[in-house]
């Protein structure tokens, strides 16, 4: 039968709207739908006071891919933002990632050699500790962060923050979710080491809106509300939600952490002086606190707009109504991911993209570089 598209990609997101771009660009008919009111999936942001607003959490671009980032450029100039975030612990200050700063702040060393030496010697009697207890590997994500880092930083800025991320005890979460720790023995509070990073200027749905024109779209749609009728529109489906949804959780629901977000708008220019800040002891009930203005808005320009937004990130378990952000990649949910996947696999005609169809965390430019490689 004929079709009166060629693809019917289901979610705007980065995925889907990159997919779009491409494939309008080899002269293939799209039609983008999306269930929520607005396009760009979580990258959205909301205009409130002049200040592009992450409504879905803080999204930062980083890539050392230089396709990539040249592509993206291409849709929008991105800015120089590199990101610096800043832990509080009890009202002290740390510099992130784990660098000399973070060292000196901590124990008041100065060189690498010092900081090097104190992180040895708190290693070594996590490593004696354990060999009393008879502990060949570590246990635990408590256990495998002492030996990599010591007692110090793990109790300040590790433990709290990750038993609030996860909402468990660092004691009762797998090793294996920390197989390392960055260290860096130099004065460089950059987070990423990716050779580009930055915000596209005026905001991410700048690049949404550009990489869909062109392309039909239509919000507020239910792909299953609707779904015969969707499916008989196109050659082939993008799906970017759930893929356990997609099949009608035939086999269960997978799970995922989900996260609340309190915003406040604040009568000054500069609340707190950097666009993140984590608050790693357990006491405090959120993860981090981002002002969205220092993504966008350097020296003067902060002071010009004479408000600011703070974002209050709650970390908590997904139930069904909830965002679904991140996956839980444990050994039951991945089980239960493979038999899905082993569905998607005998597809012809449907492409399942992106963090949600692929239980799978992904950084923005990992998904832009999959979808350039895909055969469109």
């Amino acid at each position: 039968m004929g079709h009166k598209f060629d693809y019917l990609i289901v979610g705007s997101g980065l995925y889907g709207a990159t997919f779009a771009n491409l494939a309008k660009k080899k002269g293939k008919k799209c039609l983008v739908i999306d269930k929520r009111p607005h396009l760009g999936g979580n990258v959205y942001c909301e205009n409130i006071e002049g200040i592009n607003v992450h409504k879905y959490g803080a999204h930062i671009f980083h890539t050392s891919n230089r396709e990539v980032w040249e592509f993206v450029n291409s849709i929008v100039e991105f800015n120089r933002y590199t990101n610096s975030p800043v832990a509080n612990y009890k009202g002290r200050l740390f510099n992130l990632p784990f660098n000399m700063n973070t060292f000196a702040q901590m124990w008041g060393v100065r060189t690498p050699a010092e900081a090097k030496a104190k992180i040895e010697e708190q290693r070594a009697e996590v490593a004696q500790m354990l060999k009393l207890q008879g502990v060949a590997e570590p246990r635990n994500l408590e256990e495998q962060a002492k030996m990599l880092i010591g007692n110090d930083i793990y109790e300040c800025l590790i433990k709290g923050y990750t038993e609030k991320q996860w909402g468990r005890k660092c004691s009762e979460l797998p090793a294996f979710i920390i197989k390392r720790l960055p260290v860096r023995f130099v004065f460089d509070n950059n987070y990423f080491n990716d050779k580009y990073q930055g915000i596209p200027i005026g905001g991410y749905n700048k690049l949404i809106e550009g990489l869909l024109e062109g392309v039909e779209t239509r919000t507020n749609v239910d792909f299953f509300a609707s779904r015969d009728e969707y499916e008989k529109l196109a050659e082939k489906i993008v799906f970017t939600g759930k893929i356990d949804e997609f099949y009608n959780y035939q086999f269960g629901k997978l799970e995922y952490r989900t996260v609340r977000f309190e915003n406040e708008i604040i009568d000054e220019p500069n609340y707190q002086g950097n666009a993140v800040i984590n608050y790693t002891e357990a006491e405090v009930p959120y993860t981090r606190v981002i002002e969205h203005k220092h993504f966008e808005m350097f020296g003067e320009e902060v002071y010009n707009a004479p408000k600011t937004v703070v974002s209050r990130e709650y970390s908590t378990e997904w139930k069904e109504g909830m965002e679904p952000y991140y996956p839980v990649n444990d050994a039951k949910n991945n089980e239960l991911y493979q038999k899905y996947r082993r569905l998607a696999d005998d597809e012809k005609n449907v492409i399942f993209g992106g963090r949600l169809a692929e239980y799978k965390y992904y950084d923005m430019d990992d998904i832009v570089e999959k979808v350039l490689k895909e055969n469109i």
